[in-house]
């Protein structure tokens, strides 16, 4: 029972703090005249200043942690943080109130026995130091007596706690039944209709027909929220030509870029090592007579192709026996040869050309990567004045005349991704630019400088019948795909109806004891779902985009008998008697707080605010 106390103190607070909106929902809004030591009076308690000063500052604490941003108290206040801390605290002085309207105490000596084991209290043999129980009080602002009395209300609480939530249970019913819709079972017999099987004769719609089609599927040709955006952009590529580049810093740059551009002769190759030269040598025996091949040494010797593998190497990657295997052919096996291992064999596998790059070769290619680096580096410095310019009261319009600068616009929205809206900092911005923003300097992936303004917000709208006509045939056409696999479908569902036999090139699929969870990727989406819905014999018809299939339910079946249910069924019991006891606690705490008729005051809310820190 103990145990089982002190588990749910732990929890006490976090449980608290999910009843917050509700706690707050019975507070009056009583103003007080009196002195200013408590920010709100529950019953007889009181929550004070000091408790609640400590509160707010540990969750700004934790808050700028997470986010590594300094938190004051107005964005505090703005999160409902302040609120946050105001219910949790009340909701316990609440609980206070109702562990001392109940005679509620654990006495002298199980005090004295929960203070003996905080570590902080001990000394190094583990015995309760009075000089360290000091100590460690005053670093923390408390005294021996309000510590005592906090430790005596806690554990008046954790008693309160445990007497609702301790050997709750929820009914197995509620178990049972979740288990049995979780882990239900079915087997049935399915086929896709194939597209490519369906035989359909070239046509091309009318206007009427097209009319039709797009008056009736018009939420597919319904273009979404849009905005329509002006931006002026600054790209490396449109500065390159003016940045000279010289000859010295194209050759520190190819020198850098040795190891790709000067590549040295190598091998694919495969090295066995053996114990000693005479193994070695009696495995290059047995395949010189043709006894054995080089992968059955390899297997021989509890290993993999896999294993032995070295890859591309240099002669400098096989020291002493670099010569004899760049003599080989490729195919051979030489050695034994010495290995920092000990004696191998080496199968040479395949031969790659050393690769001798000039400078002349990729001149151009290095020339570029340097001016558009410097590129990038010039439209840096010239964003400050580029957004100087903005701030001034410059439009866009006017920033076409800076040097290299692009005006373009767009309409935007989503699903947009050709020219600028390709780059996530663009639909970044984009996506939130409202009409009263004014244009700023904002950067792309590539180094780009770009200023955007929004001009018009426009709301989903029918995309005109003349305009949509490319999308509107191919939609027209795959419609008339898609009727006619229904077709088919239907017919092959009529057949396993009445019993008869299905044509030789369609083949049903038979799939056994499957769950409501499992995933066949060539159906659609929906037949796992139907499949429960139907009894054994029925045939169905389900269709999505994605495919058109029929199937035919064989066989119901219960929740197998494994381990893994069974213990799917153990947690879910835990976890639905965890529910009941909070919900059971949560209710309690909501009457407490009620009954305790908790009364703020704002005057020493707003002075504590007005103080923080």
């Amino acid at each position: 029972m103990a145990a089982g106390m002190k588990k749910l103190s732990k929890t006490f607070v976090w449980i608290l703090m999910g009843m917050l909106i509700v706690g707050l929902a019975g507070f009056g809004a009583v103003n007080f005249t009196g002195s200013v030591g408590s920010v709100a009076v529950v019953g007889d308690q009181e929550v004070s200043v000091d408790d609640y000063a400590r509160e707010l500052q540990r969750e700004q604490r934790a808050l700028e942690a997470q986010t590594g941003q300094r938190m004051p108290i107005a964005q505090l206040t703005t999160l409902g943080l302040d609120r946050v801390v105001l219910g949790r605290l009340i909701a316990i002085a609440a609980l206070d109130q109702e562990s001392s309207d109940l005679g509620l105490s654990i006495g002298d000596e199980n005090l004295f026995e929960e203070i003996s084991r905080i570590e902080a209290f001990q000394d190094p043999a583990g015995n309760f130091s009075r000089e360290n129980y000091q100590f460690a009080l005053e670093n923390i602002g408390l005294n021996e007596r309000a510590f005592e009395a906090d430790l005596r209300r806690e554990s008046a609480r954790t008693l309160v706690q445990g007497a609702v939530m301790v050997g709750t249970e929820m009914p197995d019913t509620l178990r049972d039944t979740l288990i049995n819709y979780i882990g239900a079972r079915r087997s049935f017999d399915w086929l896709v209709i194939d597209p490519a099987s369906i035989a359909l004769t070239a046509v091309e719609p009318t206007e009427e027909e097209l009319r039709a089609f797009y008056d009736a599927n018009i939420d597919q040709f319904t273009l979404p929220r849009t905005k329509v955006i002006t931006y002026a952009a600054l790209r490396p590529d449109a500065l390159v030509d003016e940045i000279e580049v010289d000859e010295a810093a194209l050759q520190q740059l190819f020198n850098d870029r040795s190891d790709e551009y000067q590549v040295p002769e190598r091998r694919l190759v495969e090295r066995l090592v053996f114990a000693d030269q005479d193994a070695a040598a009696s495995a290059k025996a047995q395949l010189d007579i043709n006894g054995t091949t080089f992968e059955a040494l390899v297997e021989n010797r509890g290993l993999t192709l896999q294993d032995i593998d070295m890859g591309d190497v240099t002669m400098g990657d096989l020291g002493t026996a670099a010569q004899d295997v760049f003599s080989a052919e490729v195919g051979t096996v030489v050695g034994p040869l010495d290995s920092d291992l000990g004696p191998a064999l080496y199968r040479v596998n395949g031969r790659l050309e050393a690769r001798v790059t000039q400078l002349d070769d990729v001149r151009d290619e290095l020339r570029a990567e340097l001016a558009t680096d410097r590129a990038r580096r010039l439209i840096e410095t010239r964003a400050e004045d580029i957004n100087d310019m903005l701030a001034g009261g410059a439009t866009l319009e006017e920033l076409e005349q800076e040097p290299g600068m692009e005006l373009g616009q767009i309409d935007w929205h989503t699903g947009s991704s050709d020219g600028i809206a390709a780059y996530d900092g663009f639909r970044s911005v984009a996506s939130a630019v409202t009409i009263e923003d004014f244009p700023e300097v904002e950067f792309l992936e590539d180094g780009s400088l770009f200023a955007l303004r929004l001009d018009e917000e426009l709301e989903p709208r029918p995309e005109p019948f003349e305009d949509a006509q490319d999308k509107l045939r191919a939609a027209w056409q795959d419609n008339r795909l898609q009727e006619a696999m229904k077709a088919e479908a239907d017919r092959v569902a009529a057949l396993l109806r009445s019993g008869d036999d299905l044509p030789e090139d369609l083949i049903l699929t038979s799939e056994e004891g499957l769950t409501r969870t499992a995933f066949i990727e060539a159906a659609p989406q929906e037949m796992m779902i139907r499949v429960f819905d139907m009894a054994p014999g029925d045939v169905a018809v389900v269709s999505d985009p994605r495919a058109t299939a029929v199937v035919r339910l064989t066989e119901e079946l219960p929740v197998a008998e494994t381990p893994e249910m069974a213990a799917l069924s153990e947690a879910m019991g835990t976890q639905l008697d965890q529910a009941l006891a909070q919900a059971l606690f949560e209710a309690f705490v909501q009457d407490v707080q009620t009954r305790a008729a908790p009364r703020i005051d704002p005057q020493a809310l707003s002075a504590v605010h007005a103080n923080f820190q």
